[in-house]
């Protein structure tokens, strides 16, 4: 190929690298001042919190699966608790799982019924979804801790988008919208050191970890993570303990 065509395509595939990797990698590894300013603009959802404590918050999505049992383990083994966002479609079989989780002293929140963006709902359409939901969460409390032991409601977006739409359905229904801000994208990285080191150079007090059961990787991932974090003084806990810490 004639060098005088090489150089401009060359120059125009740096070019492009250069504007496309500054984006892409805040939304990858979103820099501390990114989610502090998402927190000012929207007060009402929660991405982490003000603390001079060693603490963070582990929360886990689109459970219960085959999983979550040996990820139940390895909390115990580590003296760490989390907050297991439950979808709907998953439970029925596995219900026996959610009394587990309360009864190991984690907690449940909601993660609608299905894996997909709880954003593209109809209100009315999400509202039964949380609702059904709730109903299967309830029973687990019941069985385990009893009614009056159930921490506050927790709602997390499938694929986590929100809208303002969104915020006053919630608000109307008594939940919190629980996002974060330390997320290894492990449901399209199956590489479990490269999402345990994602999680880890992120870490920080009152930082709110999201990742996943369902996914084999994850459980060596919690494996490396947690006694890592604990060697560094950090506890790891659930939602509610977490918003003990704040400031």
């Amino acid at each position: 190929m004639d060098s005088s065509i090489e150089l401009p395509m060359l120059y125009y595939l740096l070019t492009s690298l250069c504007i496309l990797i500054p984006p892409l990698y805040i939304i990858y590894k979103p820099p501390n001042f990114v989610i502090r300013y998402f927190q000012r603009r929207w007060p009402d959802v929660l991405w982490q919190i003000p603390t001079a404590s060693k603490v963070i918050a582990l929360t886990l999505d689109d459970g219960p699966s085959d999983h979550t049992r040996e990820i139940l383990k390895i909390l115990q083994t580590y003296d760490a608790h989390a907050t297991f966002f439950i979808t709907g479609s998953q439970v029925p079989g596995r219900e026996d799982i959610l009394r587990e989780i309360v009864r190991a002293g984690n907690e449940l929140g909601n993660h609608a019924m299905h894996d997909e963006p709880s954003r593209s709902l109809s209100d009315t359409t999400l509202a039964k979804e949380i609702e059904a939901v709730d109903g299967m969460l309830s029973k687990a409390y019941d069985a385990v801790a009893g009614p009056d032991q159930r921490p506050p409601r927790y709602f997390r977006p499938g694929h986590g988008f929100f809208s303002d739409r969104m915020r006053e359905l919630l608000k109307r229904m008594g939940y919190r919208l629980i996002l974060g801000g330390i997320y290894p994208h492990d449901p399209q990285i199956p590489f479990w050191w490269m999402n345990a080191n994602h999680i880890l150079s992120m870490i920080r007090p009152g930082g709110i970890i999201i990742c996943h059961d369902g996914r084999a990787w994850t459980l060596p991932m919690l494996r490396k993570i947690l006694p890592e974090m604990q060697r560094q003084g950090y506890r790891i806990v659930t939602i509610t303990e977490l918003l003990k810490e704040t400031i």
